[in-house]
């Protein structure tokens, strides 16, 4: 069956940048002038389309990732706006790793920010094609040229100046298009339309000397280009664009676009840029997973021929409608009201309705094809991650990584009614955000909840309120340390047990090696077990192998300096005995642990402290002031430069001493300055912060 638009005029695309680049405003300005919305509204009173929960319209950010699909000329965009604060970074991870290509927004004052690094790392890591859009030109500070230079020192990007802009600030008038030689003009009471005209005499000699550059850059990769280039021959605005796409596919270039989004300048050009240089799904490599069957890999061509393929990359619970599952398809269609194999969990799930979805309004849909991103109604088994594919030829695709919480806090109901409810609500909200967790601490019976920071946790604890009517009192926000080895270990249990009847034993010798740590944001990062048979022989059969693994993750969990869990370990059994009658699952889960916790007491334990990379933006004249504030709080300064009129500080800090963070700035810079800050990696706690995590 044909699709209404061809794949290859289909654009899977999102939107990343720092929190305040203008994402939210860019993306209400697509929707107006793609004819998708009639009214403009505004993110400051809390009336734009895609920013939809109450948090959002009240506190003026983008909380949760939300997808639309608009039509530009004869292109059908499948569009996602994604957060820019660092608290909702699984918001961005989970789109990026379905999306063919994004918008990187820049503010023309604040260049490239902190989070705006985050981001194109991301996406660099999903091979995501990128253009570029430098937004806010009319605002005091805005710096095209500074802010390109930005990209090439902080992003090392190969940005490609597809246009100039004409005046700056309050002066910002239009656009010099390089790739079409002309002028773009704006009229200040007119939204929908613009001038072209020739180049303004003034700009003609930097057009020139610009575009000059352009083709130069193209041609050094385009052997076409290069000979046209060097026999002086015209190259058209055609051949420039064919070559620009090619190199944006591949990732060699970065395309800039510039203008202002709040007052409607350059929207029209980018959306065409949009057309022009990123991919559609058919351009996107084949996606690969692997056959559970035969545990061999396996991959699917983007075609409705192909046996369906699909990643679920969000859950939502939704008033009235309930769980909405929101799906990348590969390959494949997928009906309405048929059913579809789950992978994963090897469940077969019925789809009830399938949805096209802009923001918080759905649109029935009686099939999806290959390529697309639409949502589902009727799962039941389904959690972020999962495949959904054919069972006669079943594959599973590569789950989504995301960032470890940080930051706990003990939580517990207000009310006899709200203990009855805040149980299942916990667990919705979890089954949404794979980076909010919620256990029980099996020591003191408290509910431990944890976030990937302050801003995420007040939302969490938000919407318990307003969308599960339970009132919660929460304790005081504490730091997720971790335990670790320092240096290679064996140690070796038994476990007895003789009560009259059938006895238990169990018989286990693991030994345990330190793992190099990496980034807490390196997609690699794994906080669980790495588990290896070493044993020789078969001392120990094998159907008791799973219990031992479970008995030294469950011993993991709590360790032994500060009762932290353990990380960034390989245990590799060595060895063992059973007993033909008495030996059982249980006795090797218990003997297994006891082992684990004998090794772990020889191998020189440490414990570790979440160290958080910051950058403050402040005035001059408080500079002194916030970094003396940062170095009494164990920060290390590692850079400093001018941005725009004020200056970024950068560096790294332990997240313990940045709680009440926001509030000591605000006291120490008259509320004139900003900061953001995002998870980097562990480090070793000084040994006066461990004596008091021991003694604690």
């Amino acid at each position: 069956m044909k699709t209404e638009y061809s794949l290859s005029r289909t654009r899977n695309i999102g939107l990343i940048a720092h929190i305040d680049a203008g994402k939210t405003t860019t993306t209400e300005r697509i929707l107006y002038y793609t004819g998708k919305i009639y009214r403009l509204g505004d993110v400051d009173e809390g009336t734009t389309a895609m920013d939809w929960m109450e948090q959002e319209k009240e506190r003026g950010i983008t909380i949760t990732s939300a997808a639309t699909t608009c039509f530009w000329k004869d292109y059908r965009l499948n569009l996602i706006d994604t957060p820019g604060h660092i608290d909702f970074t699984a918001e961005v991870e989970r789109s990026l790793r379905v999306l063919d290509g994004a918008i990187g927004i820049f503010c023309a004052v604040g260049g490239v920010q902190a989070q705006s690094e985050t981001v194109w790392f991301q996406a660099r890591r999903y091979d995501v094609p990128r253009i570029a859009y430098i937004n806010k030109m009319d605002r005091i500070g805005a710096d095209f040229f500074g802010t390109i230079e930005m990209m090439r020192s902080r992003l090392l990007a190969n940005p490609l100046i597809l246009q100039i802009p004409i005046g700056s600030e309050k002066n910002f008038l239009g656009i010099v298009d390089l790739v079409e030689e002309r002028a773009i003009i704006y009229k200040q009471d007119d939204m929908m339309h613009f001038e072209t005209s020739p180049i303004p005499f003034d700009l003609e000699m930097k057009a020139k000397e610009y575009r000059q550059k352009l083709i130069e850059q193209l041609a050094e990769r385009d052997a076409n280009l290069m000979q046209r280039y060097l026999d002086n021959r015209r190259i058209s605005p055609e051949m420039l664009k064919k070559a620009i796409r090619k190199e944006t596919l591949k990732g060699k270039i970065l395309p800039v676009f510039c203008g202002s989004s709040l007052k409607n300048k350059g929207i029209q050009l980018l959306l065409d840029g949009v057309c022009d240089f990123l991919p559609s799904p058919l351009e996107k490599p084949s996606i690969q997973g692997i056959n559970p069957v035969t545990n061999l890999k396996e991959e699917r061509k983007t075609s409705d021929e192909e046996k369906f393929a699909g990643l679920i990359f969000k859950t939502l619970n939704q008033p009235c409608i309930g769980k909405l599952a929101y799906i990348r398809t590969y390959s494949g269609s997928l009906k309405s009201s048929s059913y579809i194999y789950n992978g994963n969990k090897r469940e077969t799930e019925r789809v009830l309705r399938l949805l096209r979805v802009h923001a918080n309004k759905f649109e029935d849909l009686k099939e999806i094809h290959a390529g697309e991103i639409a949502a589902i109604i009727g799962l039941k088994f389904t959690t972020t991650g999962d495949t959904l594919c054919s069972e006669d030829f079943p594959i599973l695709l590569e789950r989504i990584h995301f960032p470890i919480p940080v930051v706990s806090v003990a939580i517990e109901p207000k009310t006899k009614s709200d203990q009855e409810k805040i149980g299942f609500s916990l667990a919705k909200l979890a089954e949404e955000d794979p980076t909010f967790k919620v256990k029980v601490d099996r020591e003191t019976g408290q509910t431990i909840i944890s976030t990937m920071g302050e801003l995420h946790l007040e939302v969490l604890i938000d919407r318990l309120v307003r969308e599960f009517k339970v009132e919660a009192r929460i304790g005081k926000p504490e730091v997720a340390y971790r335990e670790t080895s320092t240096r290679t270990a064996t140690g070796e249990a038994k476990f007895i047990k003789q009560t009259g009847g059938k006895g238990q034993y169990g018989h286990v010798q693991l030994e345990i090696e330190p793992v190099k740590l990496t980034d807490i944001a390196d997609p690699q990062w794994k906080e669980n077990l790495e588990f290896e048979n070493k044993m020789r022989g078969d001392a120990i059969p094998h159907q008791f192998i799973s219990a031992i693994r479970k008995g030294t993750a469950k011993a993991m969990e709590c360790g032994e300096l500060g009762g932290f869990p353990v990380l960034s370990l390989k245990v590799s059994l060595l060895g063992g005995s059973s007993h033909p009658v008495d030996s059982s699952e249980l006795a090797f889960e218990i003997a297994a642990a006891m082992a684990f916790k004998d090794a772990y007491r020889k191998s020189k334990p440490i414990i570790l402290e979440p160290i958080m990379k910051i950058e403050i933006i402040t005035p001059e004249e408080f500079m002194g002031e916030v970094i003396g504030d940062l170095n009494s709080r164990r920060g290390r300064i590692e850079k400093t430069e001018i941005r725009g009129r004020n200056i970024a500080v950068g560096g790294f800090a332990p997240l313990a001493p940045l709680f009440g963070y926001a509030t000591a700035l605000r006291s120490i810079t008259q509320g004139r300055a900003s900061y953001s800050m995002e998870p980097s990696r562990y480090e070793m706690v000084p040994k006066s912060v461990r004596e008091k995590l021991i003694v604690k």
